[in-house]
């Protein structure tokens, strides 16, 4: 780390204390690498300055967007709404929203606080409601803060009287039970990106329920009453002026009001007044404290050049936070005072399962597929960690797998590894595909490096459920496994992995003669089958059965009949299905008991249906497709012989993102998800008619504005028996009164497809399906 980064660090902490109300930019209160003048550059782009300055973004950070004020007269509390505009740092210390009133008289600077609110709530369709917080609520919440990860960017909270433990930087939330309702913050938490689109409150995936409690500890049981405001026509019109004086669109687009011409370059600019002067004055006014004005002020002094990669990375790394949880070479990591928040359901896994991994060769270690995916998707591979990586976007972070690529393109030696062909070739390379296999999986087993002991392999665990072995080779690159493997300690210190190849000389001897490069490169080979793979010794067990009683029964795993983010739910009717999260795609349906699993516990293990099922298709199930002789959009299918996925964003690609599920009073699941810009939620249940038990699928769509989107139905040999009704031999189908397309697939005669077009309005409309499985 640079002495100067350090030492700006340790100015800041002192500076801008815990109780101060200066501007909280959380990442540069820990230990970073920027100069002054770069903490001056990513100040300048935290404050938004160049929203009212015309400024060159030498460091090329996403500009930090305002929060969208279109709604806000039902997300914020009016009394709490006033008193921010008058004294945004009293009504919430660590702001980033100057003060605009500053220099006006209290009556004044209070009266025109008022008018902006009337105003500002008068463009919300809704009204602002508190609602009750229930004390169990409030307690799950309190754990759910303290292990998510909340506390590397807010203070914790002491035991004894829920206080917030002070700590520089990080950013208070006192402020919050005047501020929110129930419901409001619950929405906000659910998905912050749809008012504040910065991403600096990043998406921390959760479900409804964990918004619902999770507001509720931070609102506390005894939540501040707002008093309601009914807009007056005068004070809108006061307030729509005062918005228009105050400049207020050069931040926040409201109501067709342009933002003023810019105020001037900040190029050149004396710094010595305005923002930066140390007497208040007409301008606006941040607060700032000593060490910001200083960096600021060096960022203005020095005319910016073209950062590098290195310097873009790293302020990257800082404007977001991401130092928080995550070293990067010499700067970064958990700070001492939080890192008992740190926590994991695998213990024997050490730091290794508790503290998210170093960023150092990130991008020699991770291809640009794999590292969208974890910062644009949520995938992850620890489960057992239960600090969560958070979504900040694309739009915010769409350029750094480029950089992470560029600034580690030379981190590690580059490799060739030569890999036999899983068929076909002559008789020597025969040979020789079938000892790497052999020899891979011996090394992996528990008779050679025992590497099932701490992973597990293909959803199955015979001690710690360490990351999944078969993801291995879809998420590092070769070159990084390979000198990973070779000396663990150097990649993360004091890790559990074992060395097995001590200063370069194989444990295992016997194993290809002792050869380390031959046996890394096995170890590869094999985890690159994947599923094909024959499971090495030590993981098999037994199935168990998991049973349906008096209410439904939802099961995470990996399965054949629903991918690798497969979810089984059971009715108590006895018929159950499964959905492939990763698609968005009603993937099977059967009769009778529930699923096999390989291991207990929810989410522990593999499924399969414990009955005979009827598989659908595993592929999108919803697109804009661009005429109806366009092909439906498949998914790639792996081989032994191609046995790497030509287009892993599949369904990223086609606009598929899934967004969760929650469940309801009697457990059953509705599955939130996106296609394109439409917001899907789909909630199959089993409703018994007559004798008989059917699925009746609710899709509830929410369009931004009306469009055609299709839904491929059903596949397979689909006749028709009426404009509403179609069947398989395995399957009826009944479906909304829209238009159907059915037609071939293929060479096959027998098999074909039924497209439904789906015309949506803007807004919300429901549309609903109805399975039954043949007698």
């Amino acid at each position: 780390m640079k002495p100067f980064g350090l030492l700006l660090a340790l100015a800041w902490v002192v500076a801008a204390g815990p109780v101060c109300a200066a501007p909280a930019v959380p990442g540069l209160a820990g230990k970073h690498p920027l100069s002054d003048l770069q903490v001056g550059q990513v100040l300048i782009n935290e404050l938004r300055c160049t929203a009212c300055h015309a400024h060159t973004n030498p460091l090329a950070l996403p500009e930090r967007a305002a929060p969208d004020l279109a709604d806000i007269g039902a997300r914020v509390s009016p009394e709490y709404l006033k008193r921010f505009i008058a004294a945004p740092a009293k009504g919430h210390p660590g702001t980033t929203m100057p003060d605009l009133l500053a220099s006006e008289p209290a009556p004044q600077r209070d009266a025109t606080a008022e008018a902006i609110a009337h105003f500002l709530v008068s463009q919300s369709k809704r009204r602002f409601e508190p609602s009750p917080v229930r004390d169990a609520d409030a307690a799950v919440g309190k754990g759910l803060f303290h292990s998510l990860g909340c506390v590397a960017c807010h203070p914790a909270r002491d035991e004894d009287n829920n206080k917030e433990v002070e700590r520089a930087g990080a950013v208070s939330l006192e402020h919050v039970p005047t501020k929110y309702g129930l419901t409001s913050l619950s929405g906000f938490l659910l998905q912050p990106a749809a008012s504040r689109p910065a991403g600096r409150m990043p998406d921390m995936k959760l479900t409804r329920d964990e918004a619902r409690v999770l507001a509720s500890f931070l609102l506390g049981t005894s939540p501040t009453k707002a008093a309601a405001l009914e807009p007056h026509e005068k004070q809108i019109a006061r307030g729509k002026e005062h918005f228009r004086r105050l400049n207020c669109a050069a931040c926040h687009a409201l109501d067709g009001i342009p933002p003023a011409k810019s105020a001037g370059p900040l190029e050149g600019a004396d710094p010595a007044r305005g923002c930066l002067s140390a007497e208040p004055g007409k301008g606006v006014r941040f607060d700032l404290n000593e060490a910001q004005v200083k960096a600021i002020r060096a960022a203005l002094a020095k005319m910016p050049e073209p950062p590098g990669a290195k310097d873009r990375l790293a302020a990257t790394l800082v404007a977001f936070n991401c130092i928080a949880c995550h070293t990067r070479g010499d700067y970064g990591g958990v700070p001492t005072d939080i890192n008992e928040f740190f926590r994991t359901s695998e213990k024997e896994l050490g730091d290794d399962g508790r503290i998210p991994p170093p960023l150092a060769r990130v991008g020699a270690k991770l291809p640009r597929v794999a590292l969208k995916k974890v910062l644009f998707d949520g995938d992850g591979v620890r489960p057992y960690m239960l600090a969560r990586m958070p979504q900040f976007g694309e739009p915010n972070l769409r350029h750094l797998p480029d950089l992470f690529a560029a600034v580690d393109a030379n981190a590690v030696a580059p490799i060739t590894f030569s890999l036999p062909k899983s068929e076909g070739g002559d008789q020597k390379e025969q040979a020789r595909e079938r000892a790497m296999r052999a020899a891979g999986r011996e090394l992996v087993g528990d008779q050679g490096l025992n590497c099932v002991a701490c992973h597990s392999f293909n959803g199955k665990a015979s001690g710690k459920a360490g990351i999944e072995l078969l993801s291995v080779t879809d998420r590092v690159q070769p070159a990084w496994f390979y000198h990973f493997l070779r000396d663990p300690n150097a990649f993360r210190p004091r890790t559990i992995m074992p060395t097995s190849w001590p200063g370069g000389q194989a444990v295992q001897k016997k194993v290809l003669d002792g050869n380390t490069d031959r046996q890394i490169e096995a170890i590869w080979y094999y985890l690159s089958l994947g599923t094909s793979a024959p499971e090495p010794s030590g993981v098999r067990t037994a199935d168990t059965l998991l049973t349906v009683t008096d209410a439904a029964r939802t099961y995470r795993g990996r399965s054949s009949v629903a991918g690798y983010r497969g979810i089984a739910v059971g009715f108590p009717e006895k018929l159950s299905y499964a959905f492939n999260a990763e698609t968005g795609t009603l993937s099977a349906l059967w009769r009778g008991d529930f699923v096999r699993v390989n291991r207990s516990g929810q989410g522990s293990g593999g499924f399969n249906p414990a009955g005979r099922y009827v598989q659908l298709a595993q592929d999108v199930s919803f697109w804009t497709l661009p005429d109806e002789k366009a092909a439906w959009p498949l998914r790639p299918v792996m081989t032994k012989d191609a046995p790497v996925n030509p287009d892993p964003l599949y369904p990223k690609n086609r606009g598929y993102q899934f967004k969760g599920y929650q469940l309801d009073d009697a457990s059953v699941p509705t599955f939130r998800y996106r296609s394109g810009d439409v917001e899907i939620e789909d909630r199959p249940v089993a409703e018994t008619a007559g004798r008989s038990v059917r699925l009746v699928r609710k899709l509830t769509f929410d369009a931004p504005r009306a469009q055609t989107l299709w839904f491929r139905a059903l596949p397979g040999n689909v006749a028709s028996e009426s404009e509403t009704r179609f069947k398989t031999p395995e399957l009826q189908l009944t479906v909304p009164a829209v238009p159907t397309l059915t037609r071939p697939v293929g060479a096959d005669a027998k098999a074909s497809e039924l497209l439904l077009k789906f015309e949506l309005p803007k807004g919300q409309s429901t549309r609903t399906i109805t399975y039954e499985l043949a007698p």
